[in-house]
């Protein structure tokens, strides 16, 4: 494997290496509201945790993680319509650059969406990468 190559994993490792404060939770909690803790990262459907499981600290760790992926999207989806009306009005060639952009950040949504719905199948609690530390549930 050359150096870059191990250079890339292990800066792409660094990036999951969140905290984890899965001990700070009761564990009949985590086992009985796991469903509610997975529903979060389905888009508006964080809603239903938020209001159905508002006594569990798990499922409302995980709708707080689900709903800064939903707030997220929102924001991407708003600066990448903006963005690319701008871009399409110099130049209809320059769509490739779109291109690119919704793939990259297409991935990350997918990458994010996928690590929170296995940490809250597993009963872990643990930060997303990159916008994991925002806290907007208390």
């Amino acid at each position: 494997m050359s150096n870059q190559q191990e250079s890339f994993e292990e800066k792409l490792s660094a990036l999951n290496e969140t905290p984890d404060t899965t001990h700070e939770f009761d564990t009949q909690d985590i086992e009985k509201n796991k469903v509610m803790a997975i529903l979060a990262y389905f888009g508006i459907l964080v809603i239903i945790p938020i209001l159905a499981a508002k006594e569990s600290r798990f499922a409302r760790f995980h709708s707080n993680q689900g709903l800064i992926l939903l707030i997220a999207a929102i924001l991407y989806s708003v600066a990448y319509s903006i963005l690319n009306s701008i871009i399409l009005s110099i130049s209809w060639h320059l769509i490739w650059i779109m291109s690119i952009i919704a793939l990259v950040c297409g991935l990350a949504f997918l990458a994010w969406f996928v690590i929170g719905i296995v940490n809250a199948a597993k009963g872990r609690a643990k930060e997303l990468p990159l916008i994991g530390h925002f806290k907007i549930l208390k």
